[in-house]
């Protein structure tokens, strides 16, 4: 593997140091050529360095931002208050060439607009995207967006889709990844207008499968590898996958801890549930990708452990090895139909 650099917004998320730091550590070993740009306030990063023993690895350098964009900052103090963040120095990074992708878990919405103002977007694409994977019983599937775009219209859901088999094709290695929209039904009569447009939109464009609607259940059954919806969907439907995994674990923990020959059965199921886990934890899944821009931009979730914070810099490491936004403006520019249409 060539050698990358990667930009990791080191303050940002509910832990900051705590998690970046460890995470990086962790990446260095599993992989002999990347290379770090630890982004931040120089005395604390330097300690957690220190402390981590990375505070002299040849693979680590840092670069000195003086403020931190907070979780609960407002996207406008990001944007023009906050010129000297971690978040914005990094992104700076990868616009001036310096790492070829970045690692946030700051404010979902701070780092989608500084993002967009920095880096601009791809020629034909007019809003970016947040994708992520999402486990299913046959493997995990790609769905897009995921809170980007509150509002959006037919056109830009092709473009979701287009940038959706771009990903599933350079990450995945499927050719031909089955697309669907994301409705309240599988018949053709169901859904609002926008989803009935968007439908003949896909249908008829020559570069994707679409496979036609999808309903929420059918996600997690394996029925698509790329689910195309507005952010607005999207970002209910994640929450609710998130609250509803959340939720079978108490519930089990509860169950387990009522009575003793409960908890006997427990410890007897012990590797089953333990793989259930493996299986279901969200940390596994964590990184989202914000395609569409000019430049590999991923975000952690704010609240992601050593664990998740390392599996989006993995997923920032596989988009840079396989160059995802050249990917995708030459999908776009393959467009055998003509000219993608804009909202």
């Amino acid at each position: 593997m060539a050698e990358l650099t990667l930009a990791v917004d080191a303050m940002g998320g509910d832990t900051g140091l705590a998690v970046t730091v460890p995470a990086v550590a962790q990446l260095l070993k599993r992989h002999a050529t990347v290379r770090i740009q630890m982004v931040g306030q120089p005395e604390p990063l330097a300690a957690a360095l220190k402390e981590a023993r990375l505070d002299s690895h040849a693979r680590v350098s840092i670069v000195p931002a003086a403020e931190v964009v907070q979780m609960d900052d407002p996207v406008s103090v990001a944007l023009r208050n906050k010129k000297n963040s971690s978040m914005r120095i990094a992104i700076n990074q990868l616009r001036e060439g310096n790492a070829q992708a970045v690692v946030s878990a700051g404010n979902t919405g701070a780092l989608m607009a500084v993002s967009r103002f920095v880096l601009k977007t791809l020629p034909g694409i007019e809003r970016p995207a947040i994708c992520t994977a999402i486990p299913t019983r046959t493997g995990h599937c790609h769905m897009l967006d995921l809170g980007a775009n509150v509002d959006a219209e037919a056109e830009h859901l092709l473009q979701f889709a287009l940038m959706g088999s771009a990903v599933v094709r350079a990450l995945d290695g499927n050719e031909t990844p089955r697309v669907a929209l994301l409705n309240i039904g599988e018949e053709d009569i169901k859904g609002n207008d926008l989803i009935k447009q968007a439908a003949t939109l896909l249908q008829e464009h020559p570069q994707l499968n679409y496979c036609g609607f999808i309903e929420g259940n059918g996600i997690f059954a394996g029925e698509a590898d790329v689910v195309v919806c507005d952010g607005f969907v999207g970002n209910v439907a994640l929450k609710t996958m998130e609250g509803t995994a959340t939720m079978i674990g108490h519930m089990l923990r509860a169950e387990i801890a009522s009575s003793w020959l409960k908890r006997l059965s427990g410890l007897l199921a012990l590797p089953v549930l333990q793989g259930l886990k493996r299986r279901m934890d969200p940390e596994r899944y964590n990184g989202a990708s914000l395609l569409g821009l000019n430049g590999i931009v991923v975000k952690s979730h704010g609240g992601a452990g050593v664990p998740g914070f390392l599996a989006a810099l993995q997923v920032a490491l596989q988009e840079a090895e396989r160059n995802v936004p050249a990917l995708i403006g030459a999908t776009l520019a393959a467009d055998a139909g003509g000219d993608i249409p804009t909202a």
